[in-house]
């Protein structure tokens, strides 16, 4: 494609009209951002994009077709499983660390090392103590504290035998992964033999190689994602619901916007103490500011808005325009999912854009390193560096789109939702899954991807899912994107759901798209479907459930990983967007179907949203006609003659 081509249009690049309207002033301003940049990049590469190009040694890259090996003779299914679990270990290292750094700073702050943190739910924090086998009778919060945080970061390590996290899942589950030998060892062993056998010249056969894919997975999602997500449940507190808002227009023209962006709580929640110190404050009203107004963009937009109602700017895609509003004093970023691309957009704008973290650094960015041990001290330094710039604005241009919505799921308050106070249980969903009210349950997680106009996959795939009575819990950037079309809302259930989920939500006040976190938080939903199962009445395992996992706009090594350990955890998984390595026709058929034999799940791909939601809705259907609950129940009401009838 020729470089002058004219640009897509802006309602073609996005469905989100706030990100409409600052396209169309970005490319005014003469601002380049991922839209254009896609479109230069034109036409990509078949091998990459098919998943058969290999670059392992310095002989390739290697052009791989079926039946025409590489230079050192590998297939093309070989290449394709060797990428695939290139991704997970990529995708789980990612994960993982994040889930280190939290155990890292949990085990300080137990021993009070880390000023500024602290243990806010004693309670999970006991309950987490016990599922890992750690006495908690007659100890201090601070000794159990101590053993949980010195527990979790064993788990990283362990060279042999098996992470405790995993053995959550249901009975069924954990000896179906020892009989094939997948349970992990330690979430960085199993990261690093897949880095051993994808080298040149190490594993060959493509079942052998996802096999070990399988196993760095499982301790990605049940061991340093749930670590993340557990740990930092006691350190900051378990969510529950709150209301909040999202999208361009939560930024406000008369205060200092600061924007946190990344992955990382650790960050962000000081950052939210540190812009209410009265120093803050009263340094932005002198540079003539009414106040600090903390946004969200990413995952980090999930963690502050479950703890704290405070409000998303956007998703992935909107971090580059959100600048052109001209009112972003400052974006601070730490890891993950951040574009290079940053600096040079806010070269055009005042705003400053501030790395925190050692391991991520950006050549043009003003860079404040955040220190964990002197927490609160790191975060008042950056937020003053964006009330100092808010004097120096131009012409400022807030859309107006804002959208309400209820966040902060996480599994503990679901089951609190359901069962009440004193009798905290999954039993009312079983219920109304095997009656028929709730078809069934739909994880719909991941990122956003330039190859598919913006937001149009998740909002179109969950409108039909809960018009079709499927109760949809989502993470990550799929969270954000519902939310923008005003799913979140409890009256969203009145407007889009079929008419057994409406009376579901009606009855328990919940929205029929539940809010549960970001990336790492899809261990929140790992642990509800457990729940499920241990609750009875669907099954032994959870590829028994009436359940699916979707990607509607997959784009990074996470989301490759995330999607595997639902598969490995026996929920089929559906990715739309790119198609997941489609090359190898032998590769591409065992991920779609020869991998149920012993995961009993299975990947899937469909790029239409409506094809998509019936591939979901027909795998709940034949779940449910397997358990024998294919036929809704109707509700009936005893009048006394037939109570006389009942025995007791």
């Amino acid at each position: 494609m020729a470089k002058d081509k004219k640009p897509m249009e802006p309602k073609d690049c996005t469905s989100c009209e706030a990100t409409a309207e600052m396209l169309t002033k970005s490319r005014a301003d003469g601002v380049e951002t991922v839209w254009e940049r896609y479109q230069k990049q034109q036409p990509q590469c078949k091998f990459g994009m098919d998943g058969i190009c290999c670059k392992n040694c310095s002989m390739g890259p290697c052009r791989v077709r079926p039946g025409k090996p590489g230079i050192c003779g590998a297939t093309a299914s070989t290449v394709s499983a060797r990428n695939f679990a290139r991704m997970v270990a990529g995708g789980a290292a990612a994960h993982s660390d994040h889930g280190r750094g939290v155990a890292e700073v949990f085990l300080a702050a137990a021993k009070g090392e880390a000023p500024g943190y602290g243990i806010q739910d004693e309670h999970k924090l006991i309950r987490t103590a016990q599922r890992l086998g750690i006495e908690t009778e007659g100890k201090a919060v601070k000794d159990v504290a101590i053993a949980v945080g010195e527990k979790a970061l064993s788990e990283f390590g362990n060279q042999e035998g098996e992470l405790q996290f995993p053995l959550r899942a249901p009975d069924k589950r954990v000896a179906l992964w020892r009989e094939l030998g997948v349970l992990p060892r330690g979430v960085d062993r199993e990261i690093v033999e897949i880095m051993h056998r994808t080298h040149i010249g190490v594993d060959m056969e493509y079942k052998n190689i996802m096999r070990q894919a399988t196993r760095a997975a499982i301790g990605d999602g049940w061991g340093g994602s749930m670590i993340a997500t557990e740990l930092q449940d006691i350190l900051f507190h378990t969510p529950i619901p709150l209301r909040a808002k999202v999208n361009l227009g939560t930024l406000k023209k008369d205060e200092v916007n600061l924007i946190v962006h990344g992955h990382e709580p650790l960050l962000s929640e000081m950052i939210v103490l540190a812009t209410r110190d009265e120093e803050m404050l009263k340094l932005a009203k002198e540079k003539g500011a009414k106040g600090i107004n903390i946004a969200g963009i990413c995952c980090t937009a999930n963690e502050i808005l479950m703890r704290h109602g405070i409000p998303i700017a956007g998703n992935f895609l909107q971090q580059e325009v959100a600048m052109s509003t001209g009112a972003v004093d400052a974006m601070v970023v730490d890891v993950q999912c951040i574009m290079q691309s940053l600096p040079e957009v806010a070269s055009h704008y005042h705003t400053k854009v501030i790395t925190t973290a050692d391991k991520a650094n950006i050549p043009g960015s003003d860079r404040i390193l955040f220190n964990e041990h002197d927490a609160l001290n790191s975060a008042k330094k950056i937020v003053r560096a964006a009330v100092e710039n808010f004097s120096n604005r131009g012409p400022v241009d807030i859309p107006d789109h804002v959208s309400d919505l209820i966040g902060g799921f996480s599994h503990e308050t679901i089951e609190y939702m359901l069962g009440g106070r004193f009798r905290t249980s999954y039993r009312p969903l079983n219920d109304n899954i095997i009656n028929g009210r709730i078809l069934g349950v739909a994880g719909v997680v991941g990122c956003n991807n330039v190859k598919v106009k913006h937001d149009w996959l998740h909002s179109e795939l969950v409108k039909e899912l809960i018009a079709n009575n499927v109760l949809v819990v989502q993470t990550g950037c799929s969270a954000i994107a519902c939310a923008k079309f005003d799913f979140m809302r409890p009256e969203a259930a009145m407007e889009y759901a079929g008419q057994g989920l409406r009376e579901v939500c009606q009855t328990v006040g919940i929205p029929p798209v539940l809010h549960s976190g970001s990336c790492v938080d899809n261990s929140r939903i790992l642990i509800a479907a457990a729940e499920i199962v241990k609750e009875g009445g669907l099954g032994e395992d959870i590829s028994d459930v009436p359940a699916v996992g979707v990607g509607p706009e997959w784009m990074s090594e996470k989301a490759v990983s995330i999607g595997h350990y639902f598969v490995s955890s026996g929920v089929d998984t559906f990715f739309a967007g790119p198609p997941l390595f489609p090359g190898d026709e032998t590769f591409h058929e065992y991920i779609t179907g020869g991998i149920e034999e012993d995961l009993k799940a299975k990947w899937g791909f469909e790029q239409d949203p409506g094809k998509l939601a019936t591939l979901c809705i027909d795998h709940m259907k034949g779940k449910r006609k397997a358990l024998g609950i294919e036929e809704q129940r109707e509700r009936i009401l005893y009048d006394m003659a037939m109570r006389r009838e009942l025995e007791v």
